[in-house]
Formats: structure tokens, sequence, C-alpha cells
């Protein structure tokens, strides 16, 4: 077992999904069906691509399978991708599938949290803002490889006391820019509270996932099991309304609003924090756009009109 701290983060059907202390995870960061369906997490670590990473589950390697990527002219990208089928050890009835890694372990070997896995890929199915991370399906070993068809995870990370941190004053979000990339900046809010940023989801606290507004949807993480029909506000401005939930989450589809920094029309690429204080992903238009300076403060406003 590696010295790096872990964390359980997420489970499904007796499955337990792993992430460092220092990494970030997402259910709703995501265009691909899974992630619209409770049935896909992604699990980022402070790695870069073609960096070690380990692995997020306990079990033994079942099969490989190496598969062909979309092309992309944005950036470049792995050519292939690669799907790891690890059979669990906690439900041996259960199979789990891990994308976006170009395995360093064969098939029979047994890994646990926090051992080598493979590679990171910047894989084609990437945009050009996506970080190195590990997509996690919890899946029936008759059927392992369909893009539908896993079991819906659970997230197993508390989130009991965001009821009583701060939100961010209305229609406005402020903060300092602490990294710069073509890609995207990152930004540490004013009054960014634990886990992610904070929304309200009619009158109760929540915790905001995905890439909104350019995904068109996004999902909010609660303390308890949201309402259907629930109004999501993101400093005071409705954003969306739950339109399905499962225990304490929820999915809402976009209503239309912009986020606009100096301007320009940026989305934000957000996560879940287990530890640390949590930063903003900041999405140009196209990389390059943005133009902004280490320790730049800034502001974005939410747009509804």
């Amino acid at each position: 077992m590696s010295t790096t701290k872990i964390v359980p983060v997420a489970e499904s059907e007796g499955v337990t999904i792993y992430c460092q202390t220092d990494g970030v995870f997402s259910f709703f960061n995501s265009p691909y069906i899974a992630h619209r369906t409770y049935s896909g997490v992604d699990i980022y670590m402070p790695k870069e691509f073609g960096e070690i990473i380990s692995s997020p589950v306990l079990g033994r390697v079942s099969e490989i399978r190496k598969v062909r990527c979309p092309d992309r002219r944005e950036f470049e990208a792995s050519k292939f991708d690669y799907v790891t089928l690890i059979r669990s050890v906690e439900n041996p009835k259960r199979m789990v599938k891990i994308l976006h890694v170009k395995p360093t372990v064969e098939p029979g070997r047994f890994v646990e949290p926090g051992q080598e896995l493979g590679l990171l890929l910047r894989s084609g199915y990437f945009d050009f803002w996506t970080d190195p991370h590990v997509h996690v399906e919890v899946r029936d070993p008759q059927d392992p490889i369909r893009a539908r068809g896993g079991f819906k995870i659970k997230r197993t990370l508390l989130l009991n006391d965001i009821e009583s941190l701060d939100t961010e004053p209305p229609r406005e979000l402020r903060g300092t820019v602490v990294k710069v990339r073509r890609e995207y900046s990152l930004i540490v809010l004013k009054n960014s509270c634990k886990y992610g940023l904070p929304v309200d989801v009619n009158g109760s606290r929540g915790i905001l996932d995905g890439g909104v507004p350019h995904y068109g949807w996004f999902g909010i993480h609660t303390s308890h099991e949201p309402s259907l029909g629930g109004v999501v506000k993101l400093c005071g401005a409705p954003i969306g309304v739950l339109k399905s939930v499962f225990g304490k989450t929820g999915l809402a589809e976009c209503s239309g609003f912009r986020l606009l920094l100096g301007g320009v029309k940026v989305g934000f690429s957000l996560y879940l924090y287990p530890s640390g204080r949590p930063l903003v992903k900041v999405v140009p238009p196209k990389p390059g756009a943005l133009n902004l300076e280490l320790s730049e403060e800034v502001r974005v406003a939410v747009v509804t009109s």
C-alpha cells in the first residue's frame, strides 16, 4: 500500500472507490452518458499526463483492451485509450471498468488503492481543458464494456457541515488567479467554502459539480436528499432546476445563464475536494483567450438575461 493518504469517496454494489486527499473527484463534470446516469466517477490526482497513477479500487486485473480514440485537432492526444477491467475483491460479482490509463500492470495482477496502475493518457475523448484523470464505473462482469449499463455510484464523502458554510455575495464571484495555462486558469474564491463551489438548492446548501454552462447540465451534492424540481441558484441567480435525484445528489439542466469574466464568456469546470481549499477552473472560449496573470484579482458575473 502506498504511503500517499487516500480516502473513500464513493461506493457502488459494495465496491469502494478511493481518491487521494490532495486530489479531486467528480460525478458530473463530463459530457458522457455515464455521468448523466450516476454511473461514472472521475478521480483526479495531482499528476501530469504521462505520469504514473495509482489504482482507485481493490481488486485483480482481469482484462485490458486497447481501443481507438476520436481524433483531436485542437491538441495533441493519444490515438488510443485503454479499458482496464478489475474484478473487485470486495464484491467478486462486480467488475470495475477504468479508462484513460495505459496500464503498467498485467492481467492477473492484484492491485490495492494507492498502488501503481499505469500512465495517465491525454485521451482523444477529452476536451482541451481536461486534466489527467481516471474514469471509474462498476459493472456486471457479463456486460463490462458498453458506455451504458453501469451500476449507480453513491457519494460517500460526507458534507454534513455545508449548511453552516458561507455562500458568495449575490450575482458575483471574486477571486485570485493562482494558476495560468492556455487551456484554463485556476482561481481561489474570496469566500469559497469546503468541498467546492457553494450553491443554493431550494433554500438549502449544495456543492456544484460539472462543466457549466458548456455541457448544458450539471450536478449538485447535498447533505440530504434534494427534491425534484428544486431550483439551483449560484450567487442568487437561478441556473437550473433538478430533473433527477439519486441519494444526496441531483442533476439539473442549465437554464440559459452565462458566466462573464472581463466581458468574456467563460465556463466553470468544477469538482469535489476531499480536503484543502477548493479552486475554480475557468475555461476560456478557446486556448489563450483570457490572458490572465498570476495573483490577478478577478470577478466573474452570473448573468441570467
